[in-house]
């Protein structure tokens, strides 16, 4: 019970931040010249009310000595808005004492309270408080004709400074209220409620002050969160940063804070090493796994999550642990993303790298580093190539060759793939026309489709160009998609994938059997051909289990009336299971790698027949 009232007391209460710099400043020099004026005017009132000049010396001197000490060398904030408050406060007793303690005198001490509050730090605040109930408290009792100018207090001086400081304290109370207005207005995030950057940044570094012990920071990032918009509105995104936000605040100890940096973007202080951190991170995992219901859809929320501490730092600063999460949270989503990943040596230097390799891929496509091969299909009926399937490559001017694994999700995560994408779809359109009319037949192409592609509301717009450019009919194309994307909102990928299809290209899921989505799923898509992941395949013919899999997806495919592709085939054994199977096509290095266009050449008015080979070609790869 004290806890919780020990906590709603602080919540209540100012945190006491410091002031921008140029604020401080504007205040600080208000409250100087204030307390300059004073110290001469009560020398000139002490004057003028007959007292001998050297009382009306002292009086000023008293006054004006406190200033000296914010003029020491080095003197921080600190000292210098406590000698302000002091000379302040000084003058407040001076003019009660001038006055013989009259009533109306102690008023003063209502606007010197005000104007040290204006610091907003408790070091001069209570300083005011303290003062203002000692000098009629202690100094009433002792010398109570010097503060209070009426008998009955004279005669009890502790009743009435208990009353004075009761009206000290009211009039405080609004002080403090305008005092935390100002601060949630500057310091909150108007969304969410949650702190800001400016509040995190500034609770860390008190805390690394305060602690000898290590303290973390977590990084969060919504994953995906800019489909979330783009699909739902940015109503929708804003209901859901504000329920993450509450699941948030309920996984943290009432000594964290939580923070909202931006956009999707969170933070959380941690008084605790990376342990400690890392299994808050959990929980809000955990907390995050139920989708979140927008206008009676559910939205499923994943979060990428870094974590840094003070014992892995290179300095014990806020900006030195937020810059280390951020660089986890960023290995976290290059690692599969909804994870947790803890900062180590070395990964500001993998940062660097990978934004390098992000930067050379906004401009690769205008360099012509980028190609495309093509990798045949195959009916495994007729044994004749029927199309290919158009493949990425880079060929990074220092780097080398580099692999679709590494620079692919760099560009989903960056937005480079939409770009890159449409470069893709045209060249593959191109080449298949190309291709069919060099032939007398037509050759089918297939072009992967990225899920930021499929979310881009030009999406179809983008086909219909690509067709109509090209010239290759709508019916030769095939767009693949991994399943997933089906995670995200399937009632949109569905609408998209329909209008896809009314331009008569068809559709295939690629990789099934290894996403979110489950067979059930295939009875709601309007999709064409089913693609069997090459982690199956593998297995097959090697006593493995995937085969009844396989004939489960191949069998379930059929009833759909949907065409089957089974990937990676490499050997013979596998050729012949999937042909036990009534596979009707398949790719793979049994049947040909990818290749550049000018390699493959497909010829002649009648499909490519493909041979047959042993094991000795499988053994060529």
């Amino acid at each position: 019970m004290l806890d919780g009232l020990h906590g709603r007391l602080a919540t209540a209460l100012p945190e006491g931040r410091h002031l921008p710099e140029d604020v401080w400043r504007r205040r600080h020099r208000v409250i100087l010249w204030v307390a300059v004026l004073q110290a001469g005017g009560l020398g000139i009132m002490a004057a003028l009310a007959g007292r001998t000049p050297l009382t009306a010396l002292l009086l000023t001197v008293a006054v004006a000595y406190p200033l000296t000490f914010g003029l020491l060398p080095g003197a921080g904030r600190g000292l210098r808005s406590a000698a302000a408050t002091a000379s302040l406060l000084a003058a407040s007793v001076a003019l009660v004492y001038l006055m013989d303690g009259l009533t109306e005198a102690h008023f003063h001490f209502f606007v010197m309270v005000g104007l040290s509050a204006l610091y907003q730090n408790w070091v001069p605040f209570g300083m005011a408080l303290a003062v203002v109930l000692a000098h009629h408290g202690v100094v009433g009792a002792l010398f109570p004709h010097a503060v209070f100018g009426h008998d009955s207090a004279r005669h009890s001086p502790w009743t009435w400074s208990l009353v004075h400081g009761a009206f000290v304290l009211a009039a405080s109370l609004a002080h403090l209220a305008a005092w935390r207005l100002n601060e949630q207005q500057g310091l909150r995030d108007p969304l969410t409620g949650l702190a800001n950057r400016t509040l995190l940044v500034e609770t860390t570094n008190r805390l690394l002050a305060r602690r000898s012990g290590p303290v973390s920071v977590l990084f969060l990032d919504l994953d995906d969160f800019k489909d979330v918009n783009d699909s739902r509105g940015h109503a929708a995104g804003d209901q859901l940063l504000t329920t993450v936000s509450r699941r948030l605040e309920g996984c943290v100890r009432p000594v964290d804070q939580v923070a909202r940096l931006g956009g999707d973007e969170f933070a959380v202080v941690v008084a605790g090493s990376s342990a400690v951190a890392a299994e808050i991170g959990g929980r809000m995992l955990t907390a995050l796994a139920d989708p979140v219901s927008v206008d009676g859809r559910s939205i499923p929320v994943r979060v990428s999550i870094g974590v840094a501490d003070s014992t892995s730092a290179a300095d014990r600063s806020a900006d030195t642990l937020l810059r280390n999460a951020d660089l986890a949270m960023y290995l976290a989503k290059a690692s599969g993303k909804n994870r947790v990943v803890v900062y180590a040596e070395g990964m500001d230097r993998a940062a660097q790298a990978k934004a390098e390799l992000v930067a050379d891929l906004g401009s690769a496509v205008a360099a012509g580093q980028l190609a495309v091969h093509y990798q045949p299909t195959v009916d495994l009926a007729e044994g004749t190539t029927t199309g290919y399937e158009a493949l990425l490559r880079w060929q990074h001017p220092t780097r080398g060759l580099v692999a679709p694994a590494e620079f692919v999700p760099l560009a989903e995560e960056s937005g480079a793939i939409v770009e890159i994408g449409r470069w893709v779809l045209a060249e593959a359109t191109r080449q298949a026309a190309e291709w069919s009319a060099q032939a007398g037949r037509p050759i089918d192409m297939a072009v992967n489709l990225s899920p930021r592609q499929l979310l881009d509301d030009d999406v179809v717009s983008t086909v219909r160009a690509a067709l109509a450019t090209s010239g290759l009919p709508a019916g030769q194309l095939t767009l693949e998609v991994t399943e997933g994307v089906l995670i995200d909102d399937v009632e949109m990928v569905v609408d998209t994938f329909r209008a896809l299809r009314t331009l008569g290209v068809r559709i295939a899921i690629d990789d099934f059997g290894t996403g979110y989505s489950s067979l059930s799923y295939l009875r709601r898509l309007p999709a064409d051909v089913v693609k069997i992941d090459r982690s199956f395949v593998q297995d097959l013919g090697a006593g493995g289990r995937s085969t009844t899999l396989v004939a489960s997806i191949i069998e379930l495919a059929r009833s759909l009336h949907l065409e089957v592709v089974a990937e990676g085939v490499e050997t013979e054994e596998q050729h012949a299971v999937l042909d036990r199977l009534a596979c009707s096509h398949a790719q793979g290095y049994l049947f040909g790698r990818p290749q550049p266009a000018a390699v493959q050449r497909p010829a002649g008015p009648a499909p490519v027949p493909v041979p047959r080979p042993g094991t000795e070609l499988a053994a060529r790869r």
